[in-house]
């Protein structure tokens, strides 16, 4: 009898082993492989929302320089986390982020993907601009329009069963995410005040303060208390930069000298005049309403690269969410540091010291120039140190380059041609061709210098700060 259940116990927990394993692999492979998997699809989905956010981005007030990459951010997780059931290779990242709330795909059912991603950020985009809905009531609602378009398009690819399932549960995704990112107080809906008046800049030797000719007020002075995806708090502030000095031949005041001189031979025609102010003028992406701005810069870049390659949904569902993320961290970091160094901008060094050796020096004004308002010799309205635009840079780069260098094809290396302005003739939009992504990162990053608008310190922290959030991004559990 005693062995008669022992017999009996080992058959339950046979039986119940196997159910548990049954169990482990339909958590890690939810949707059958008889159905299609994400990487069954093509890139296009991802193509129109890119354009659609450019459009969006070059108009927006308040959306530059820290709310537009966190939108990519939020946008790229949620358009991954509502296709990730039909990547078996990956894990979903709803569990590392404490307070994300994501629904269930179902098992053993068909899900349209491209028709989730198309509802996450149809849904996402509208509430990432509401600002637009009275400021520019077309473009904000050719949202729905494009939503709408794909909509069509799925319909006649697909069953009405599986496209309702898939809206429903992209949709779904998306409203999860949207209130995980309400939650950050710091950056929910800061574009409503990116210039808060309260905010009085520290006065001192080489402290920034409003620049000429504008004197515009301090943009987003708090941000850098937003919400990171990967960035660790000890990652957030950048390294000392150069210790001010006054100084002839001081490395603060060389560096000022190399930014005056640089300027003053683009301005003289001196030599290399021409490729050095198209440097400059190719990555400005300062101005709002004349072009998107500097971090959907690369997610433009991106878009050229997906088409050239081809890629597949699946990529594209990884590469926009870690793109979006490791420049909304670079963002975070960089604005935490400028306002915790408080670095002035080379204008006014250069206007107040160089030119007690230099008297010319008392007019000098940078390049960057505002052809929609006439206003010439602006400087972005926030302290140096460290650059925006190269952390920017730095961590798009970086991203870029973990999908589409260091393989057979490209081993270590990647030629390409940026066409985001090549039909623009208000400044030097004329296509430029880089051999790696490290290489359009640092010229992005430098071009900097021969704006006018920063020191070479600046570029330099900048990319570091920029790469070690891609790094980190990269560093989470996205593959099993």
């Amino acid at each position: 009898m005693k062995m008669v259940n022992f017999y009996r116990i080992l058959l339950f927990s046979a039986l119940v082993s196997s159910l548990f394993l049954t169990s482990c692999k339909d958590d890690e492979t939810p949707v059958p492989s008889e159905f299609p998997l994400a990487k069954a699809y093509d890139y296009k989905v991802y193509k129109a929302w890119n354009e659609k956010y450019m459009q969006l981005d070059r108009h927006a007030s308040g959306n530059r320089p820290g709310p537009g990459p966190r939108a990519l951010a939020y946008m790229g997780l949620s358009a991954y986390e509502a296709v990730v059931p039909g990547m078996p290779e990956n894990n979903s990242l709803g569990q590392y982020f404490p307070g994300l709330n994501l629904p269930d795909a179902e098992t053993n059912v068909e899900y349209y993907w491209p028709a989730c991603v198309n509802e996450s950020y149809a849904f996402l985009m509208k509430q990432f601009f509401p600002q637009m809905a009275d400021a520019y009531p077309d473009l904000y609602n050719s949202i729905e329009t494009t939503r709408n378009q794909l909509h069509q398009q799925y319909a006649a690819e697909t069953s009405p069963e599986v496209l309702a399932r898939s809206e429903s549960f992209g949709r779904a995704v998306a409203e999860a995410v949207y209130a995980w990112e309400q939650s950050d107080a710091a950056g929910h809906n800061a574009f409503y005040n990116p210039q808060p008046a309260a905010y009085q800049p520290p006065q001192g030797p080489g402290l920034w303060q409003p620049t000429w000719p504008d004197f515009s007020a301090a943009v987003y002075p708090y941000w850098g208390d937003v919400r990171c995806f990967a960035m660790r708090y000890d990652d957030l502030l950048a390294k000392a930069p150069i210790p001010y000095s006054e100084q002839v031949n001081s490395p603060f005041y060389t560096q000022a000298m190399e930014t005056y001189n640089i300027v003053n031979n683009i301005t003289s025609n001196g030599p290399g005049a021409y490729d050095a102010q198209w440097r400059a003028e190719f990555w400005s992406d300062d101005l709002m309403n004349l072009t998107f701005g500097p971090p959907t810069r690369l997610a433009a870049i991106a878009t050229q690269v997906v088409e050239i390659e081809n890629t597949d949904l699946a990529t594209c569902a990884e590469l926009y969410a870690k793109l979006g993320m490791a420049m909304s961290d670079a963002g975070v970091a960089i604005w935490k540091s400028k306002y915790y160094y408080n670095v002035e901008r080379p204008i006014s060094y250069i206007r107040r010291v160089i030119a007690q050796q230099y008297p010319e020096a008392a007019n000098w004004q940078s390049l960057l120039d505002n052809p929609l308002t006439g206003v010439s010799g602006i400087t972005p309205a926030f302290p140096a140190y460290p650059s925006g635009h190269s952390g920017f840079g730095g961590a798009g780069g970086k991203i870029l380059s973990s999908f589409f260098e260091y393989n057979a094809e490209h081993p270590g290396t990647y030629s390409f041609t940026d066409l985001c302005h090549k039909d623009r003739f208000e400044f030097l939009g004329t296509p430029r061709s880089f051999s790696s992504f490290k290489e359009l990162a640092d010229e992005d990053a430098y071009s900097r210098i021969p704006l006018g608008v920063h020191f070479r310190m600046d570029c330099e922290e900048g990319v570091r700060l920029g790469e070690l959030s891609a790094q980190r991004v990269l560093s989470l559990p996205w593959k099993k």
